[in-house]
C-alpha cells in the first residue's frame, strides 16, 4: 500500500506556495543562484534523515540524500533552480525584483515540487526500501549545470538506479501527465560565428567587403543543410537568433556578429548539421573574400527516456490523476534540456506536468515574459515524484 504522500504534501501547500513565490521574486540566473540554493539549503535542513552535500556544480548545486545508509535501490528526483534573462512583463504581486531576470520555464516551481517530495518521503522514509537523492540542479539554461552535477558525483555514493524529473507545461491541462519513452526533447548546439572582413563606404562597395550580404546569404542558404544533407525523416532546426553588424546608413562594416542554435532529435542527424553549417560558413566566407570564425557553444544530447521508467510515471500518473488524464504518446519537442545528461548514465525518464487552468484555450509559454508555474500544479508535482520513488523502490525490490 502507498504511503500517504498526499496528505504529507497538502499539509504543507500553502508554506510551498508561499516559497515558489518567493523564488519568483528574485530570480537567479545560471551558476548565480546564490539565494535560491541558500533557501532551499534552510529548508532542506529543517527535514529529518537527511544527508546533505551543497556547493556543487560550481558552487549552487545541492544533492540531499534521505536514508543514505540503507543498501536498496536509490532514486535520483532532479529539479532545476535557474532562471533566465528576460524582462517579466506580468502584474504578479511576486514579480520579479531582478531587472531583466525572470522564471520564466518555472523552475521556481520544479524546485518548490521537489521540496514537497523531500517532505513527504522524508514523513515516509520507513516505508522507503532505499535511497532517495533529491537533486536542486544550477544551470539548465546554460552551462551544461546537470554534467556538472554528475562530475561531481552525484549519482554515486550510494548509485543511483534511476533518475525521474518533471517540467510544467502551459500546453497541457491541469492534472494531467504526459509520459513517453524514446527521444522526448532534442540535441541542442548554440552557436556564434564572428564575420570580418573590410569596410569601407557603402557608395564604393567594390572597394572593401559586404560582411552582411555574406550573412544574409548563410542564412538563407543554411536551410538546405535541412532539406538536402539530412535525412528528412529525422527531424532538425537551424535558427538563427541574432545579428549584430553596423552602426550607420552609409558605412560597410567591418565586421557582424551572428547567433543562432542547431536542433535535432538524432545524434546522427544533430552531428552531421554541425558538419555542414562549418562547410557553408567557411564556403560563404571564401565566396566574399572575407574571414569567419564559427564557434559551438555547448551541446545538450538528445533527452531519451527509459521504457521502463516512462512506463512507471504513466503507471503512477494513473493511480493518481485517473487513466483519462494521461497521455503516453505524444510527438517530442525540438526544445533542450540537460537532464538528457542523467539519462546517458542511467535509466531515466522526464515527463510534463499540465498548468494550464481547466476550461482555458490558452496559457503564457515557456520563455515568454507573461509565464507564471501554476500554484495548483505544486501538490501534484511533489505527489508524483514522491510516489514514483517509493514505486520504482517496492518494484526493485521486490
Amino acid at each position: 500500500m502507498n504511503p500517504d504522500f498526499s496528505a504529507s504534501v497538502q499539509s504543507r501547500l500553502a508554506d510551498l506556495i508561499a516559497f515558489r513565490h518567493d523564488l519568483h521574486a528574485h530570480p537567479e540566473t545560471s551558476f548565480e543562484e546564490t539565494r535560491t540554493s541558500s533557501k532551499v539549503l534552510e529548508r532542506l535542513r529543517d527535514i529529518p534523515g537527511l544527508d546533505i552535500r551543497d556547493g556543487l556544480a560550481g558552487g549552487t548545486g545541492i544533492c540531499a540524500t534521505l536514508n543514505a545508509e540503507k543498501s536498496g535501490p536509490c532514486v535520483l528526483l532532479r529539479a532545476d533552480m535557474d532562471a533566465l534573462p528576460i524582462e517579466e512583463l506580468s502584474d504578479l504581486p511576486y514579480k520579479s525584483e531582478h531587472p531583466g531576470k525572470m522564471h520564466a520555464c518555472g523552475h521556481d516551481g520544479h524546485t518548490t515540487a521537489l521540496l514537497g517530495a523531500a517532505y513527504a518521503l522524508s514523513d515516509h522514509a520507513d516505508a522507503l526500501a532505499g535511497p532517495v537523492k533529491f537533486c536542486f540542479q544550477p544551470a539548465e539554461e546554460q552551462g551544461c549545470g546537470g554534467q556538472r552535477m554528475i562530475d561531481d558525483g552525484i549519482l554515486e555514493n550510494p548509485h543511483v538506479d534511476a533518475a525521474f524529473a518533471l517540467h510544467g507545461w502551459p500546453d497541457l491541462e491541469l492534472g494531467h501527465i504526459i509520459s513517453v519513452p524514446g527521444a522526448i526533447l532534442a540535441a541542442t548546439s548554440p552557436f556564434e560565428i564572428e564575420f570580418k572582413g573590410k569596410g569601407g563606404h557603402a557608395a564604393y562597395p567594390h572597394k572593401g567587403t559586404d560582411v552582411l550580404l555574406a550573412v544574409a546569404q548563410l542564412i538563407t542558404n543554411a536551410q538546405a543543410i535541412r532539406t538536402r544533407f539530412i535525412d528528412p525523416i529525422k527531424p532538425i532546426v537551424i535558427s538563427f537568433t541574432q545579428v549584430n553588424g553596423g552602426f550607420t546608413h552609409n558605412v560597410l562594416p567591418e565586421s557582424c556578429h551572428v547567433k543562432g542554435t542547431i536542433r535535432a532529435l538524432d545524434s546522427q542527424a544533430h552531428a552531421a548539421a554541425k558538419q555542414q553549417l562549418s562547410h557553408f560558413v567557411q564556403a560563404t566566407a571564401a565566396n566574399f573574400s572575407i574571414q569567419a570564425d564559427l564557434r559551438f557553444i555547448e551541446d545538450y544530447p538528445v533527452l531519451i527516456n527509459d521504457a521502463d521508467c516512462a512506463a512507471l510515471v504513466a503507471e503512477v500518473a494513473t493511480e493518481t490523476l485517473g487513466a483519462e488524464n494521461v497521455v503516453t504518446q505524444a510527438n517530442p519537442g525540438m526544445g533542450g534540456e540537460d537532464f538528457a545528461f542523467y539519462a546517458q548514465h542511467v535509466p531515466a525518464a522526464m515527463y510534463r506536468l499540465g498548468l494550464r487552468p481547466k476550461g482555458t484555450l490558452e496559457y503564457p509559454n515557456l520563455h515568454n515574459p507573461h509565464f507564471n508555474f501554476n500554484d495548483d500544479a505544486i501538490a501534484t508535482g511533489a505527489i508524483m515524484q514522491s510516489t514514483i520513488a517509493h514505486r520504482f523502490q517496492q518494484k526493485r525490490a521486490s
